[in-house]
Parts: structure tokens; sequence; C-alpha cells
């Protein structure tokens, strides 16, 4: 049958290929992780193989549309204004530079850890195909927000991301200096962030501080439950670790902590109660300064 288009749907390279009718209507999809075609119009399946073939890529299968998860069905269900997987990594400073203060530091340092957790998001997006999910700016009621969540084979991996600032940082037991800046309770709270998401998600959270661009990063010997992550060795690092999680406990477990009422409790989130993207006021409790225009 002639007229068959081949449209992309998702992020480039990752998402599916649709197949859709001169009319616009869909008669089958191209999964490009899983390598499956799942065809909706029987009639029409040796026209979406040959409509396929360019873009197909070793063994594939063929099918009807597979019948959807428990999970899948939750994640279908969900609002958009309680799922937190929209999120730009550092979406919490975007909002900041929008419409906070105008103190020039003040937005030098937002800006700053913007460009950090931005990097360092991004890195964590692209380990998608290898089974891993990724959530920034969770929030997290009385500690403020959990920058990125990463959920995959090795666990749940609670991350705080900081900016190296091309200096030398020192990650103690309960403080963490880079240069000569005071010296902040970043390992204290990353312990804090990653029990509360473990009380949340009843599943072993893993606590770990990013930074991005130190110059040299020097960890005290006594730090053994802290996980330090840097863009250039993060994946490889992540890769090597120990597999706890197989992919249907991933896709759960993310199914999970996507929707915001994993995070908020009760009196922050009820039936009652209007729906709202950001976080309440008082969910943030965390060492990074307060920009306040300084």
């Amino acid at each position: 049958m002639r007229g068959l288009k081949v449209l992309p749907s998702g992020r480039p390279g990752r998402g599916r290929l649709y197949v859709n009718l001169p009319d616009g209507q869909a008669v089958a999809w191209y999964d490009r992780q899983t390598n499956r075609i799942s065809v909706l119009a029987d009639q029409h399946r040796e026209a979406v193989l040959a409509a396929l073939r360019p873009y197909l890529a070793g063994p594939y299968t063929v099918g009807p549309p597979p019948v959807p998860t428990p999970a899948d069905l939750r994640r279908l269900g969900l609002p958009p204004d309680e799922d937190l997987a929209p999120n730009r990594p550092g979406e919490a400073l975007l909002g900041e530079l929008e419409h906070g203060s105008a103190g020039s530091r003040a937005r030098h340092r937002l800006r700053q850890d913007l460009a950090a957790q931005q990097r360092m998001g991004d890195l964590l997006d692209s380990l998608e195909p290898d089974d891993w999910r990724v959530l920034h700016s969770v929030p997290l009621p009385g500690l403020g927000r959990i920058d990125h969540l990463l959920i995959g084979p090795a666990g749940i991996f609670c991350i705080r991301t900081l900016p190296g600032r091309k200096q030398r940082a020192a990650v103690g037991d309960l403080l963490l200096t880079v240069g000569r800046a005071e010296p902040r309770p970043d390992p204290r709270w990353i312990r804090r962030a990653a029990a509360a998401a473990t009380r949340a998600l009843a599943a072993p959270v893993l606590p770990a501080l990013a930074l991005v661009d130190a110059s040299r990063i020097e960890v005290a010997p006594t730090v053994r439950d802290i996980r330090i992550l840097e863009p250039a060795t993060a994946p490889a690092h992540l890769a090597a670790a120990p597999t706890t999680l197989k992919p249907p406990d991933i896709e759960a477990l993310f199914t999970q902590a996507r929707t915001t009422q994993t995070w908020l409790p009760p009196h922050l989130y009820g039936p009652h109660r209007t729906r709202r993207r950001t976080a309440p006021t008082g969910l943030r409790s965390d060492p990074r300064p307060r920009r306040n225009g300084a």
C-alpha cells in the first residue's frame, strides 16, 4: 500500500516511529528500545513492514500492541499536574531565575547551580537506553528537593548536584567544602533525603553527591555510604555497580516515584486541595543558601 508515512515521536533516536495512513490515522508503531513493531490494523501488516524496513536494526518482533501492565494503567491515569516526569533538570531554579531576586551575586550563584544540574541531568537522561529512569526536582517536604532521582539496574540513587567551580572539593562525613567557600552540610542533607525517599518508596535509596567541574575531589576515608559522582566517570561507575533491580521493578518504582502523591503528605495533598505542580511554601530546608539578593 502506498502513502504510508513514518513519523518519529519522543526523544531523537529513542522514541517510537509511528506509521500513519495519508489521513493521519496510525496503523502501527515501532519501539526502537524493544525492537517491537505493534500493528493496529493487520491488513496493513506487509505495507507497514515495507515502510519501516529502512529503520529496522537487528532482529525484531511483530504483533498486536502489548496488553497494558498495571504500571502502564496507573501512568496513563496520572493527571499532568501530578506528574514529575516532565520536570527538566534544575526545574525549580529556572523559576527562581525568572521570578526571584534581582541581586547580581545571587543570580550568579543560581546560574552556576543551574548549569551544574543541567549538565548532570542531561547525562543521567542519556542513560535511558541502558534501562535507567530519572526524575528531576522531586519535592521532599521539610527538606527541599531532590535534584535527581535515578532508578536503574544498580538501584535507586538520590543525587544532590553541586558546581565544583574548577576548585578543590573536600567531602567529609558531615560537611562539604568547595575551594575557600564556607563548608556546607550537604553530606548530612543527602543522607536525610535518601532516608526520606526510602520511606516514601518503601525501597532502599542510596545517597549520592555529584560534583561538576571540580579540579580535584578529596573524600574522607570514613565516607563509605555516599556515592561521589562526576560527569566524566558516572556512566562507567553506574554500569559497574552490581545489579539489584530487574526491568519490571525499575518501571514499577519509576511509576510510583513520578507522582506527587508519593512525596507529599496527606495534609499537603488531598482530594479537596487544589492541585499544583510546584511544591508548597515551607518545602525548602536544605544547605544551599537562599537567594535574597545579597
